[in-house]
């Protein structure tokens, strides 16, 4: 298995409620912000990567619609979130 797919093991095992609780919404936050930061070391190195930037403005967006979903739900997980990955909102 790759890096990225063993990373996103471990925030499975530690957002979800089980091993495979993929759909958790936790999880899914934890797993974008994790894609996200990786591409944004990518972007240093490569700034000429316009058509990767859009993909990644994507991913912003709906993990920004999952964290407004969350703070409608429950705010206290959407803190914890917050502060676990060290978001800033």
């Amino acid at each position: 298995m790759t890096y990225q797919l063993l990373e996103n093991q471990e925030l499975i095992t530690k957002f979800g409620k089980n091993d495979s609780d993929t759909g958790n919404t936790q999880v899914q936050v934890a797993i974008l912000t994790n894609r996200i930061n990786y591409l944004t070391e990518h972007f240093k190195l490569n700034p000429k990567d316009h058509h990767g930037r859009r993909g990644l403005l994507k991913m912003v967006g709906r993990r920004r619609r999952l964290l407004k979903y969350l703070t409608g739900r429950d705010v206290e997980k959407y803190r914890t979130l917050i502060v676990e990955l060290g978001l800033r909102r």
